[in-house]
């Protein structure tokens, strides 16, 4: 569900196979500081839960940003374009696992009331139509509506796919519950554009006891790599560009996390879970965590950002069904979330960088996440503590 364009480099290699699963160089350096002024709109220091639950409708008049339009309808006016359907439906890892999910699951569906979240271009409600469902309701508040429309008549559905254009927020459905809820919600860094809190919402409103949310499981996770050539490439170009100081657009730039393909052999750490989310039972509060990690070094080397990245699982198919977005899988259009650090961190193997991230919807646009990165070593070349502040927009 990812409509923003991404800062990436389309040109980094994909990863082959599919996994279910500054401080300088002188010894003895100490630094503690942060890449943060005192903005609020980007202050992490007192996080906050999304301030809406219902993160499909509009946001404050704080929002606007041009004409009569706040955010959230460029939000929507985004999936109206068949580029970025486009490039969903060709993410093979992500499409062909909610087909599996369906197809091979078709007594989870037989005759079920279904209720297809953020529908697009109606590929999932198509799905469950044709393995039997009694009905699906599709929503879709984009004028990409009217084109899922247009499809469930063409392909023969129309007495089993009901196209709702609007807000799931906003919108009444026929009837007054849904044996599942299916959705394909999850951004970059799994939490981008919050379209979670909209499945939760939908969840509480019409979902029957013991019902099903698929997918029901997500985490993520946290390595960190080498990455030296790229960050001189994206940061610290800013401080010379044709003999000029660009230094300020320098700051801007690290404190927006850059979606990128991440080559396996970059990774120096473990891989962290960070968090795991139930979508089955969790509160729309449960988006906002602090959470801590520890990096361990594989090998002597330097670290220039920290990875994240996110798996998602049907745990109620009859066999256990998901994906992956990490650098050891098969790429998909989520990539990997690349966060670079101002240091540049010595460690040597069996070292660990420790700290902390939070994670929370921005206060006025919820849609943007805020990400708080507190990290430390201690190693026999690199000494450091720093605090670091992110915002996803």
């Amino acid at each position: 569900m990812d409509s923003i364009s991404t800062n990436s480099n389309d040109n980094k290699p994909s990863k082959a196979k599919f996994q279910y699963e500054v401080c300088d160089n002188n010894d003895e350096t100490v630094t503690e500081s942060s890449n943060l002024d005192l903005d609020e709109d980007t202050s992490m220091s007192d996080p906050a839960p999304s301030a809406s639950a219902s993160a499909s409708a509009a946001v404050d008049g704080d929002s606007m940003v041009g004409g009569d339009k706040t955010s959230a309808d460029y939000y929507f006016d985004s999936y109206s374009h068949f580029g970025i359907h486009e490039e969903m439906l060709k993410d093979v890892v992500r499409t062909k696992t909610y087909q599996n999910v369906i197809y091979k699951n078709s007594f989870l569906f037989k005759d079920k009331v279904v209720l297809d979240v953020g529908a697009g271009t109606g590929i999932l409600s198509l799905f469950c139509a044709k393995v039997g469902a009694k009905h699906v309701y599709a929503i879709e508040c984009s004028s990409m509506a009217d084109m899922a429309q247009e499809i469930v008549k063409q392909n023969g559905f129309s007495n089993v796919i009901t196209v709702i254009k609007g807000k799931v927020e906003e919108i009444d459905l026929p009837v007054p519950q849904v044996d599942i809820i299916i959705s394909e919600w999850m951004g970059y860094f799994l939490l981008y554009e919050n379209m979670l809190d909209t499945v939760l919402y939908a969840r509480d409103k019409w979902l029957v006891k013991d019902g099903l949310v698929l997918p029901d499981k997500a985490s993520l996770y946290l390595t960190a790599i080498e990455d030296a050539d790229y960050k001189e490439d994206k940061i610290e170009f800013w401080n010379s560009v044709y003999g000029f100081d660009m230094s300020c657009i320098r700051k801007q730039a690290m404190m927006e996390p850059i979606v990128d393909t991440v080559d396996q052999n970059q990774i120096a750490t473990n891989c962290q879970l960070l968090k795991t989310m139930d979508i089955s039972k969790m509160t729309s509060g449960d988006a906002s965590f602090t959470a801590p990690f520890k990096l361990v070094a594989e090998r002597d080397d330097y670290i220039h950002a920290l990875v994240a990245y996110f798996d998602v699982s049907f745990t109620k198919c009859h066999k256990l069904l998901g994906f992956s977005t990490g650098p050891k899988s098969r790429g998909t259009h989520w990539k990997q979330t690349v966060l670079y650090l101002e240091d540049v961190l010595t460690v040597c193997q069996g070292e660990a960088v420790v700290g902390s991230m939070t994670v929370a919807p921005n206060k006025k646009n919820p849609r943007d996440v805020d990400i708080m990165l507190k990290y430390s070593v201690n190693g026999r070349h690199c000494r450091v503590s720093r605090t670091q502040y992110y915002r996803m927009r």
